[in-house]
């Protein structure tokens, strides 16, 4: 099945920005993360959104992408399938020139693989950052044998077959002459070594599989799709090599009340229609603390306020972004026949006929209580 264009994922234009990138690929992130959007296809569409911004974020990624879309442009030029295979090429090499310099030696040391962890941290945990604890499979050099794959007091004895080079030399004869192939080595499997007697904890392995506990410090104003390198913490090298490293990837629940854009933090409040008239002063939930706002006489709906320093402490630098209230006038449903002859002789006296439709504003004041107690 072949994949869409990234442009038409994130629903943006190949001459977009990269903030209008970041910005749709924030806004398609909220809209289809599995712990918000129970749709059976949403955790497939939410990859698919990170994989497009992941490629059209970076410029480099970007520029091959608009070249080449979806295909490699080196496919076909190295090993693989349909590919030219590196060894036979360089043995080529070899029965012309002379050579067998390039070789790759199969007792030098290598590093062990990467490992990724997604963790998901509620709202507030990204915002403020966290210290946790968390638990990873990973191999680890056999503390027995040191990694030689060996029985303690005994060694590795040099392959008698490849003389310690991992390799056997395949002779053929072609149209063009007598062609010297190499492959790995049958009988030590590429390593230039066999282990007569295995160590009985790691079974000539050299590495075993563990529970590791490892401590995480997720730092304040991290974002959804962020990722923290821990170096070291990955699969163990081979022969002495370096270990690889951890990559967290962090997902952030969605909160009720507030929604985060950068730095910034977005809430909605509800005032009632003598609140926007006459104006008043009322209380907001703010990410720490309770503050009041000062509502002029007249407000609109759909009005914004900037509570400046109540958002997001900054990832990278100093200070934090801001708060932005929007205000929602309620229209009440039920109102008693006194309320009613009055807004009659309001209406009578302005010259104007009440003509919105009330709405049901009952989960914007559920989620500015569940704000107020800190949920």
């Amino acid at each position: 099945m072949s994949k869409r264009d990234y442009y038409e994922v994130l629903g943006v234009g190949k001459d977009a920005s990269a903030d209008d990138i970041k910005k749709s690929y924030r806004q398609l992130a909220r809209k289809f993360h599995p712990d918000v959007n129970k749709a059976a296809d949403a955790e497939t569409q939410f990859k698919e959104v990170k994989e497009a911004y992941d490629v059209l974020s970076d410029d480099g990624k970007r520029s091959t992408y608009d070249r080449y879309g979806h295909v490699d442009p080196n496919q076909g030029m190295g090993g693989g399938a349909g590919g030219f295979d590196g060894g036979g090429f360089g043995d080529i090499f070899d029965m012309f020139f002379g050579g067998g310099g390039g070789r790759r030696d199969p007792n030098a040391p290598q590093r062990g693989s990467d490992l990724q962890y997604t963790m998901t941290i509620d709202f507030k945990e990204a915002v403020f950052g966290k210290e946790t604890e968390i638990t990873i499979p990973r191999t680890e050099t056999c503390d027995t044998c040191s990694g030689s794959g060996a029985k303690p007091g005994t060694k590795p004895d040099t392959c008698s077959v490849c003389s310690g080079t991992g390799q056997q030399e395949v002779v053929q004869n072609t149209p063009f002459g007598r062609m010297v192939n190499r492959r790995a080595c049958s009988n030590c499997s590429g390593t230039g070594r066999v282990i007569k007697d295995k160590c009985g904890t790691c079974h000539g392995a050299g590495k075993v599989k563990k529970q590791r506990k490892i401590t995480v410090k997720i730092p304040a104003g991290v974002d959804e799709g962020a990722q923290i390198r821990l170096s070291g913490e990955g699969e163990a090298g081979q022969r002495g090599g370096p270990a690889g490293d951890l990559y967290i990837v962090i997902r952030v629940r969605a909160h009720e009340f507030f929604e985060r854009e950068n730095d910034d933090i977005y809430c909605e409040v509800p005032l009632s229609f003598v609140q926007a008239a006459l104006g008043d002063e009322i209380e907001i939930p703010t990410l720490t603390e309770k503050i009041k706002l000062k509502i002029p006489a007249g407000t609109q709906t759909g009005t914004y306020f900037r509570l400046k320093g109540k958002g997001v402490p900054k990832l990278r630098g100093y200070g934090q972004g801001d708060q932005h209230v929007k205000v929602t006038v309620v229209t009440p449903q039920k109102l008693t026949d006194e309320q009613k002859e009055l807004l009659r002789q309001f209406g009578g006296v302005t010259g104007s006929v009440p003509t919105e439709t009330a709405e049901n504003h009952e989960s914007i004041f559920e989620r500015m209580k569940k704000a107020f107690r800190g949920e």
